[in-house]
């Protein structure tokens, strides 16, 4: 046990620089049987925005700075993809502009999206998670189908990793002990989501 302590205290030691990480989420482990439970609670639980005119501030701001990093998304299907965005961040519990920086570096807002490991959509969902909670008809490709998973899953491991964000975050794209994946993703949500840039 004090050799696996040691050789994971001498990963956080390396420079960032010359960690290798995997741009793909194809090295997510098959969920254990908790999970399985929390992710398909939260499949299907349902919600509505909590306050409709911060729902449309947001929308606004998040549609001019989507316009910047998606210039090929028309304006209506922008407000759809928005609007799906902070009704599932917010019921996931998550900041919608981190969800928006995850799909900025995941698919780069291109919902049909497929990894060379599989990964769909604009959240990059493995397709074995439908399997694993017995959901075999939801469609990866669907915008909200897609947003719930991924930002289910993203919770889930914000939780499991005691909200620290770079750790959640390299467990999403299957990365854990490597933080490039998750430094990408801080960064794209500084410059773009946050700043408006």
């Amino acid at each position: 046990m004090k050799k696996v302590v040691f050789i994971m205290s001498l990963l956080w030691l390396t420079p960032l620089c010359l960690i290798p990480v995997s741009s793909e989420a194809g090295t997510q482990q098959p969920p254990s049987a908790e999970f399985k439970r929390l992710l398909k609670q939260a499949i299907e639980s349902d919600s509505e925005f909590e306050d409709k005119f911060d729902a449309k501030v947001w929308l606004l701001d998040m549609s001019k700075r989507l316009n910047k990093r998606a210039k090929h998304i028309p304006l209506k299907e922008r407000m759809t993809l928005l609007k799906a965005v902070h009704k599932e961040a917010v019921r996931a519990k998550l900041d919608p502009q981190l969800v928006l920086s995850v799909i900025d570096i995941e698919s780069g807002f291109d919902r049909f999206a497929v990894s060379r490991a599989g990964a769909r959509g604009l959240m990059q969902i493995m397709p074995f998670w439908i399997t694993e909670i017995g959901h075999n008809e939801d469609n990866l490709f669907d915008i909200e189908t897609n947003l719930k998973y991924g930002c289910a899953i993203l919770s889930i491991y914000i939780k499991k990793e005691k909200k620290q964000l770079s750790l959640a975050l390299a467990r999403y794209n299957g990365s854990l002990g490597r933080m490039k994946y998750p430094k990408k993703v801080l960064t794209s949500l500084r410059k773009h989501w946050l700043t408006g840039k």
